[in-house]
C-alpha cells in the first residue's frame, strides 16, 4: 500500500451517536480503537456522529460492506468507517482501519502502531455472545489481530454488566433497545438487568479475565502499556474497551475496575487520555 502525506482535508470518521454531550458519552469500543489510534497518528479528522438506527443505511450509502455476521448469517452493520479524500479510500473495520493507518502513514504522530511483540492472551468464553465479533482474519500483524479477538471476547462476555448504563440518545433509545432486544431473542429491555448475587458473580468473573490480562502488562513495569513506556494498538485495544466501561459501569464499579490488580487498568486509562480527545 502507498504511503501518503497528510491531506489538508481531514479523514471522516463515522461514530455512533450516544447520548449529548457526544464528548462525554460517545462508548463504543471499536469506535473508540479507531479514535485512539488517529489521535495516536496525530491525523486530522472529523468525527461524523451517526444514530444507532441509521448505522445501516450509512454504512451501505458508504458501500461499504460489513465485516461481521450474525449467528443466523444475517450481516451486522456496525461502525466505524473512515474516508480518507487523501487516498479516496474508505475502511469500515477497526483493526483494518488501524493497519490502514500506519501503512499509510508510517512515521506520522507517535509512530509505529503495531511494534513487535510477544502479546499471547487467549480468551475462551463459556457461551454465546450477545453481539458478533471480529474474526481472526488473515493479518500482516497476526499476533495483534488474535490478541484483538481474544480482547473483544473477553470484555463482550462481561458486558451485560454495561447495559442498564448505557447512555442510548433519547431521540432513537426505544428503536435501539428494541433492536437489542431483538438480537438477543430475549422479550424485553429488562431481561438484561443484572442485580443481586448473579451481578456479583460476573462482576468476579470480570475481575478474574482482567486478572489473566494483567498478567501481560506485568512483564514490563517501567510504564504503564505492554511495552513500558512505549503505546501500541494492542494497548489502544484495551483502552478503548476501558472507555467503554467507564461510561456504562455504575461510578462505584468503575472505580473497583480502576483499582484492581495494583491499580494496573486505572494507569492504562489515564496514559491514553493523551489520545482521547473527542473532535
Amino acid at each position: 500500500m502507498p504511503t501518503a502525506s497528510i491531506s489538508s482535508s481531514p479523514i471522516v470518521f463515522y461514530d455512533i451517536a450516544m447520548r449529548p454531550p457526544m464528548e462525554k458519552n460517545c462508548c463504543s469500543p471499536n469506535p473508540w480503537k479507531t479514535r485512539l489510534a488517529l489521535n495516536f497518528k496525530g491525523l486530522p479528522y472529523s468525527t461524523s456522529w451517526v444514530a444507532l438506527p441509521d448505522v445501516a443505511k450509512v454504512r451501505s450509502s458508504l458501500k461499504v460492506p460489513p465485516c461481521r455476521k450474525f449467528a443466523d448469517g444475517t450481516d451486522f452493520f456496525t461502525l466505524p468507517v473512515i474516508e480518507d479524500p487523501a487516498t479516496g479510500s474508505l475502511v469500515g473495520d477497526s483493526f483494518d482501519i488501524a493497519v490502514y493507518l500506519q501503512n499509510t502513514y508510517p512515521n506520522s504522530g507517535a509512530g509505529d502502531l503495531f511494534p513487535p511483540q510477544t502479546i499471547d492472551y487467549i480468551f475462551a468464553p463459556d457461551h454465546a455472545s450477545l453481539v458478533p465479533l471480529s474474526e481472526c482474519r488473515e493479518s500482516e500483524f497476526p499476533e495483534y489481530a488474535k490478541f484483538n479477538m481474544n480482547v473483544d471476547a473477553a470484555f463482550t462476555a462481561h458486558v451485560q454488566l454495561t447495559l442498564q448504563g448505557f447512555p442510548f440518545d433519547p431521540a432513537t433509545a426505544e428503536i435501539s433497545k428494541a433492536e437489542f432486544v431483538r438480537r438477543a431473542g430475549v422479550t424485553c429491555w429488562e431481561d438484561f438487568a443484572l442485580v443481586g448475587e448473579e451481578r456479583e458473580k460476573m462482576k468476579d468473573s470480570f475481575r478474574n479475565m482482567l486478572g489473566g490480562l494483567a498478567k501481560l502488562f506485568l512483564r514490563d513495569t517501567s510504564g504503564p502499556f505492554l511495552l513500558g513506556t512505549r503505546a501500541s494498538y494492542a494497548d489502544l485495544i484495551v483502552g478503548a474497551w476501558l472507555r467503554m466501561m467507564r461510561v456504562t459501569l455504575p461510578e462505584s464499579e468503575w472505580e473497583e475496575v480502576r483499582s484492581c490488580h495494583g491499580g494496573l487498568f486505572g494507569r492504562l486509562h489515564d496514559a491514553l487520555e493523551m489520545y482521547a480527545e473527542v473532535k
